[in-house]
C-alpha cells in the first residue's frame, strides 16, 4: 500500500470550487507512478527493459468532490497479478477519514520492442506487495455501447495529448469525453475501456450516446476505421 498527502489546488478545481473528475484521475495516476518510482520500478526501470504498463480499464466512484484547499490523503495498492495483467485499487480520503472516492483499475504489461503482452519481472512480483481488494461493487471491464450514438467533430491528436510512451494519455481520453457532458451534470461514476493506442496526428471521431433517463453518457472515441481507441461511460445526474 502507498499513500501521500496533498491539498486541493486552485488549478485542480472547476467553477464550483471543487476538485474536477479529471484532476481526481490525475491524483490516482500520480499515486501509482509515485509508488512505482519509490520501489525502483518506475519509468527508467521500464524503459531500460522496453516495458510499459498500459491501462485496460478504469472504474472510479465518487462520493464527494473535495473543495479548494481541503487536505486529502491519496492511496493505492495492487491486489492481483494474473499472467500479464495487473489489478490496482485507489482511494482518496479526508484527513478525518471520510472516503471521498475510490477506484479499480486493470493494467497490461507490454513488451514495447515486440508489442506483445509479457509477464511481470521477478522484481515486480517481489516489490509490489499485494493487498486485499477494496470492498466495492466491481463493474465489468467491458462497456456496452448503445447503438443510438451521434457522431461529433473529429479531434486531431496533438503533442499535449501524449504521455512518456508517445501515446495519448489515459486522462486525455476522459478530458475529451467530458466535453460532451453538460456542465451541470454531476458525475458519480466513471468507467473507461481502452481498446488501442492513439498517437500523434491520429484523428479521433467521438460518437456520443445518452440513455433515456439522461443519467448515463457513453462516449466512443473512434479511429477513422470506426474502431474505438477508448470507450468512456459517465454516470450521474444534474447537480
Amino acid at each position: 500500500m502507498y499513500t501521500f498527502q496533498s491539498r486541493i489546488r486552485y488549478s485542480e478545481v472547476g467553477v464550483d470550487g471543487n476538485l474536477t473528475l479529471e484532476s481526481l484521475l490525475d491524483y490516482f495516476q500520480d499515486s501509482s507512478t509515485f509508488h512505482s518510482e519509490d520501489l525502483g520500478l518506475g519509468i527508467d526501470y521500464l524503459k531500460e527493459r522496453h516495458l510499459a504498463w498500459v491501462l485496460s480499464a478504469w472504474q472510479i466512484v465518487v462520493k464527494r468532490y473535495p473543495h479548494l484547499n481541503e487536505r486529502v490523503i491519496v492511496g493505492t495498492a495492487p491486489y492481483d497479478f494474473k499472467g500479464f495483467m495487473g489489478s490496482r485499487n485507489f482511494w482518496m480520503d479526508t484527513e478525518a477519514g471520510e472516503r471521498l472516492a475510490y477506484a479499480n483499475s486493470i493494467w497490461t504489461l507490454m513488451d514495447i520492442s515486440k508489442m506483445m503482452p509479457t509477464k511481470p519481472t521477478p522484481d515486480m512480483l517481489e516489490k509490489y506487495v499485494l493487498a486485499e481488494k477494496l470492498d466495492m461493487d466491481y463493474a465489468p471491464r467491458k462497456i456496452a455501447v448503445p447503438d443510438n450514438g451521434t457522431e461529433q467533430e473529429e479531434i486531431l491528436v496533438r503533442p499535449h495529448h501524449l504521455d512518456t510512451n508517445g501515446h495519448v494519455n489515459n486522462g486525455q481520453y476522459v478530458r475529451m469525453a467530458m466535453d460532451y457532458v453538460p456542465k451541470e451534470f454531476q458525475i458519480s461514476q466513471l468507467r473507461t475501456e481502452y481498446k488501442k493506442q492513439a498517437v500523434l496526428n491520429n484523428r479521433i471521431i467521438p460518437v456520443v450516446a445518452v440513455n433515456e433517463t439522461g443519467s448515463i453518457y457513453t462516449v466512443c472515441l473512434n479511429g477513422e476505421d470506426g474502431k474505438p481507441y477508448s470507450i468512456i461511460e459517465l454516470e450521474g445526474g444534474r447537480g
